[in-house]
Formats: C-alpha cells, structure tokens, sequence
C-alpha cells in the first residue's frame, strides 16, 4: 500500500527531521541485510544490536527513506528521516492504519503447532480462486505480522499468522489484524513453563477474539481435547477432525511413502484428498484448509488440486534422499510435546530398515521441563524405534525414562555436543537407514540436519 512520508509521520505520531514529506512509501525493511532498493528502513533497538545506528548503511543500500526513534546525530541525508517515539509501536500503527482500509477477509491462524503449515495450505488452496497475500515463513510476531500487512497491494484474501508466549502478545496482534475468521490448529505444551498450564494457552490464544466482530468464524482442530469444549456465544464455530465427528470428518485416512490419502466428509458430500506429506497432524492441518477455502467458496476440485502441491515452509518434515538407501527426515524447525509424538508416528510408519531418532531439547518448558521430557520417554513410538540419538540437559529425562521402560541401553546415545552425536551417527548408519531429527530452535539441530545432508550426500 502507498503511503506518502507527511502521512506516514500524521500515523506514527513522528517527526520529519529532513527530507521530502510528498514522497511515496511502498516497501518496509528492518534489516540492512535484505534491504532493497526504495525500502523504508525501519530502525529498531535489539537485545543486541540498535538498528537506528544502521540507517547511514540503509541509506547507501537504496532505503529511500528512516524511521528511527534514536537520532543524535547533525543529518546531510537527502531522504526523508522520521523520528518516532518507539520503531516497532511506530510499525504496529502503520499497520493498524493500513488494515483500517482494507476490505478483504483476513484469516488469522494461530495454536499451539502447526501454524505456518496451516497457514500455507490456507494460502494454497486459496490461490486457485483468489489473489493470496500470506505471512512469509513464520513472521507472526509484533514486527512480523506488521510488516505483512504493510506489503498489502490489492490481494483478495490476507493470510497470516500469529503467535505468542504470554498473556497480552495475542491482544496486540488481534487488535492490529483484525481477524475476519481465526483458525485454531491445537492446544499443546509449547510455551507452557511461561503460562503454567495447557488452560492458561487456550486463555492466551482466545484473547484473539478481543480483535475480532461477533458473528466472526472460528475454525477449530475438534480432535484436540481443549478445542473441542470451546462454546463461545456470538461466534460461528467450524470444527474439523479424524477421530471425533465434525463438520468436516477425514476418514479412511492411508499413509504411503511421502503421502497422506484420505476421505473427506462435509454436509453429506465425501471426496479423496491427497496431500504430499506424510502424518496425522498434516492430515488435521489440510483439513482446517479444506473447511477455510469451503467456506470462502473454493470449488471442490480446486482444493483437491491445490492441496496435491503443497510446500511446507522452512525445516518442517522435509524428506531428503541420502547416499546407501538412507533417508533424512528433517522436521529441526522446532520441537514441542505434541509435535514429537507426531513426528515420531511418521518416522514409525515411514519406510526403511532401521528408524532412528534423533532428538534434543525442548526449550520453555520451566518447572515442567522433567515431566514432558519423561513423557517423551515413554512414548510407545520411540520405544519401539530402532536407536535414539539424544543431545541437551533435558534429553537426559528421555533417556532415563526409556531405559526405565525397558529400552535397550545399547541402542540409545546421549551426547553433550551436536558434532559428536553426528560423529558417532555416521558411524552408526547403515544402508536404508531412516534419520528423523526433531529439537527446539535455539538447540542449532537445523545446523545438525544440514551437515548430515551435506556429509551423506549422493554428490
């Protein structure tokens, strides 16, 4: 959307410290790094670093114009610089404004797992009827969602998604984005040693409502114990599932090799889907798509069309083809409970001679941080994978807890270091060997993935 920088400033509640305030704003950038030419580069103070010091380098990168709320120095700049009193709350307003006049449906996406596949499947299903503007990658934060809806043009239908680890981060989302449907993937444990139990997440995520009209529609995953309960007055609730009976039911689900065949029911019509990834959670995730592009009137082929070319994105269940028959499952974006006990029941059904898991800390947890580590330990799905590959303090519990249940202690590995569990795994592999690797973020495993990719390519 084109803004000039006079209404920039009368939105931000800033100062025009120099430069021309009749110049078009297209584009927003924060980071000099991918930063293009005729972006607004918007300075932001980090934990680290202060982005207001970078402007000088915007500037000879092609920003055509700054927001900053930190300038002490004397400015010779010919762009426009606008002084504000915070960047980011800067950016929340000109995105507040910035929805204020569009008029198309905007999806919001949100739960515990789930939300970018979810979110991309929306989008896909989406695009065979409509111009789609979604959230890139997993931008659902106070900047990122911002930042989506400031590179609106004139798309049909918004996409994004929204995430938060504490009480208030939704309602600051919900009130910027304005959600016309919301879209509830699960309740889990993600973030549960900041908000103390699975009810206080479904409190967190339902202050998206706060943004939302009565009459809105909620899409929700009616499998998930919490979900199913919801009974809100004042809103349309959609329910979609495998196991419990919903408005839209998936049956005679069939797993193949890097596919997930299934029967989908909704108001006395059945027709096949088939979505190429395999697990029951992706099944659920189509499903919560299948009901959006139903209710916003996507023609059925349309949906069984799109959901067959999928992409997921980022390090979510990618399948990578390895040298001597072996397969890299490579699901290192992130890790909490229920997205391993998902992951490991692919890993199971998945082919290959041997299945190997290898996992590594789940990050937030807290005072709970014992409790669901044990619980992965005694997953019935890891105690009958072939080895576990264990790196982190909190995997110990894993591995205690497994050994405790009777798995072989010759065929689990603990270690302090990432290269030394990839040292002693390549070691290990044998022909047509399967690899999944599962751990949170901040663990570094997508590093792990990518140099087990490199170290056993074909090449």
């Amino acid at each position: 959307m084109k803004l000039t920088v006079k209404k920039i400033v009368e939105v931000c509640h800033g100062t025009l410290l120099c430069g021309d305030e009749n110049l078009v704003i297209e584009n927003y950038s924060k980071d000099t790094r991918t930063i293009t030419k005729g972006d607004c580069y918007v300075g932001m103070k980090g934990e680290v670093f202060d982005g207001n010091k970078f402007y000088k380098e915007a500037i000879e990168k092609g920003a055509c114009a700054c927001i900053l709320d930190s300038c002490n120095e004397t400015l010779e700049e010919s762009v426009p610089i606008i002084l504000v009193g915070d960047s980011v709350l800067a950016l929340q307003d000109l995105a507040k404004y910035v929805r204020s006049v569009i008029t198309v449906p905007v999806i919001a996406v949100t739960g515990s797992a789930g939300k970018t596949s979810t979110k991309d499947m929306i989008a896909e299903v989406l695009k065979s009827k409509y111009k789609v503007l979604k959230s890139m990658g997993n931008l659902n934060g106070q900047i990122g969602l911002p930042l989506t809806l400031l590179s609106y043009e004139d798309e049909d239908v918004v996409v994004i998604e929204m995430g938060m680890n504490d009480f208030g981060q939704m309602s600051i989302l919900t009130h910027i984005a304005r959600p016309t449907m919301a879209v509830f993937t699960n309740i889990g444990t993600a973030h549960i040693g900041i908000l103390g139990s699975r009810e206080n997440i479904l409190k967190a995520k339902l202050e998206i409502l706060e943004g939302m009209d009565e009459g809105s529609t909620l899409v929700i995953n009616n499998d998930n114990d919490l979900l199913s309960k919801l009974n809100i007055n004042g809103y349309k609730i959609v329910t979609c599932g495998i196991d419990t009976e919903s408005d839209f039911l998936a049956k005679n689900v069939n797993f193949e090799v890097g596919t997930s065949t299934y029967d989908i029911k909704h108001d006395n019509e059945s027709y096949e889907v088939t979505i190429p990834v395999m697990g029951k959670v992706f099944v659920l995730n189509s499903l919560l798509a299948v009901a959006v592009g139903t209710l916003l009137e996507v023609e059925k082929e349309d949906i069984q069309e799109s959901l067959k070319r999928i992409e997921l994105s980022g390090n979510r269940m990618r399948i990578v083809p390895l040298k001597n028959g072996i397969t890299l499952m490579d699901d290192s974006y992130n890790s909490n409970l229920e997205a391993v006990t998902s992951a490991l029941q692919i890993l199971k059904d998945y082919r290959g001679k041997r299945k190997i898991a290898v996992l590594g800390d789940i990050l937030e947890m807290e005072d709970f941080k014992e409790e669901i580590h044990r619980k992965i330990g005694s997953l019935g799905t890891l105690l009958c994978i072939d080895a576990i590959y264990l790196c982190g303090n909190a995997t110990k519990y894993i591995m205690d807890e497994a050994l405790q249940k009777g798995y072989d202690q010759n065929k689990i590995f603990h270690f302090d270091t990432t290269d030394e569990l990839r040292t002693h795994l390549i070691n290990y592999l044998e022909i047509n060997d399967t690899i999944l690797v599962k751990a949170s973020r901040d663990m570094h495993f997508k590093e792990l993935a990518q140099n087990l990719e490199k170290d056993l390519s074909e090449k």
